[in-house]
């Protein structure tokens, strides 16, 4: 409330309230209706009247601001409500038993929502949070491990995770690929570990692109089948299990950084490949990095006075005759193929491709050879493994008549 003493604006209070006479000094304004009058009575007159008109439509719109807030309030009210519920309400869980089946996978590296969330779009269970409460209620749960699981739809969530966390309960084809087999072997291993014929895999490995094979491989997949044991799921065709094959091949290239050795060495990959392959047929365990040193040798020194070039591989020559590796060849057997780029005692330099399939062991031996001068070899001991290397060929011999003597007492390793 204004002190009189003290003007406001540039008239006193007297003055200002003396101009409109619906204003009295410390009582609100009264409103009266609004009625049309002459235009007689003033401007001081029409201002009133344009005061008093401005104040119905303000009146209105707190009535309306009010009511839109007290509305508000009862929308957020309802549905706040609704949320508490929902929020401590259990979550929405199926009575089970469950129908028909689902082929369910876990993959590599999935946590528990992330499984429970492809368990709900399976329409295995009813919710995420019922599957994670369930998961969080079996101790099991922390080493639910990657494959197939046969499960149903609409499962109560505790037996859907009760199923996961029994590895036992695992779909798999489980097959062992030996390393050191041709194509024609590992088609053979495949047929007999799955419920598919020879001739299914035999159509699928024709399928290159598909399959993965490299570009340097030229559409061969020999050498590039790794050899491993695999778990293929219930779905799993013949290509997919090919495809799974030559991209664990890719995986143990990448390791051995195939294409930069390759380089480095002053070969192709396939070339690579292909001594891997001799590597894997000729030597075992430590002895590999030294057999890849004497192929390397060999090529890189064909006038050297006493190989010419030549490898002299006996595994080469047996991927030629279409026989089983053995440790020992007659004159008639290497002449027999003498023609054939395979026979390594008639042909120079590499064979055009690689002989059988190499593990991780031969492949790193070959992009990572060991230093030395040698250009022989012999296993002396077929059934220790024990192997001799040297760059004399007077020495040599010595090593194959330690070889002749071993075989007349175990010729049925020879």
């Amino acid at each position: 409330m204004s002190d009189p003493s003290h003007p406001s604006g540039p008239h006193g209070p007297e003055e200002q309230y003396a101009d409109d006479p619906a204003v009295v000094p410390g009582i609100e304004p009264v409103e009266e209706p609004v009625v049309d009058e002459p235009a007689a009575y003033g401007p001081a007159t029409e201002a009133g009247r344009r005061r008093r008109r401005r104040s119905v439509p303000g009146c209105l719109a707190v009535l309306v601001a009010l009511a839109v807030l007290l509305g508000g309030l009862y929308i957020a009210g309802t549905k706040g409500i609704a949320y508490i519920e929902d929020q401590f309400a259990d979550p929405a869980d199926f009575a089970g038993p469950g129908r028909g089946n689902v082929s369910f996978e876990v993959q590599s590296g999935e946590t528990s929502a992330e499984i429970c969330r492809n368990l709900k779009a399976a329409e295995v269970v009813a919710s995420v949070d019922a599957c994670l409460s369930a998961a969080t209620a079996n101790p099991g749960s922390s080493g639910i491990q990657v494959g197939f699981y046969p499960l149903q739809r609409e499962m109560p969530a505790s037996e859907a995770i009760s199923v996961l966390v029994d590895p036992s309960n695992i779909i798999t084809n489980t097959v062992t690929v030996p390393e050191g087999l041709n194509v024609d072997q590992v088609v053979e291993t495949l047929a007999a570990g799955t419920d598919f014929k020879a001739a299914a895999f035999e159509k699928a490995l024709r399928k290159t692109e598909k399959i993965g094979l490299p570009d340097y491989a030229d559409g061969n997949p020999e050498g590039y089948l790794f050899p491993s044991t695999y778990s293929f799921g219930p779905d799993a065709k013949p290509v997919d299990m090919v495809r799974t094959m030559v991209d664990r091949w890719r995986q143990a290239a990448d390791e051995a950084n195939l294409e930069q050795a390759a380089e480095e060495l002053g070969y192709t990959p396939h070339e690579l490949m292909t001594v891997a392959s001799l590597v894997e047929a000729e030597g075992r365990g430590d002895d590999m990095p030294k057999v890849a040193r004497v192929i390397y040798n060999r090529l890189e020194n064909p006038d050297n006075g006493v190989t010419n070039g030549l490898l002299q591989i006996d595994a080469a020559v047996n991927y030629a005759l279409g026989k089983e590796p053995i440790a020992r060849l007659t004159t008639d057997e290497i002449e027999s193929v003498s023609d054939s780029p395979y026979n390594t005692y008639t042909q120079p330099g590499l064979p055009p491709g690689p002989i059988e399939a190499p593990g991780d062991a031969a492949i790193a031996a070959a992009t990572d050879p060991a230093e030395g001068p040698w250009l022989f070899y012999v296993t002396v001991n077929l059934e220790t493994g024990e192997t001799k290397f040297t760059e004399s060929y007077d020495e040599f011999l010595g090593f194959r008549q330690e070889l002749d003597e071993y075989c007349a007492t175990q010729s049925d390793r020879c």
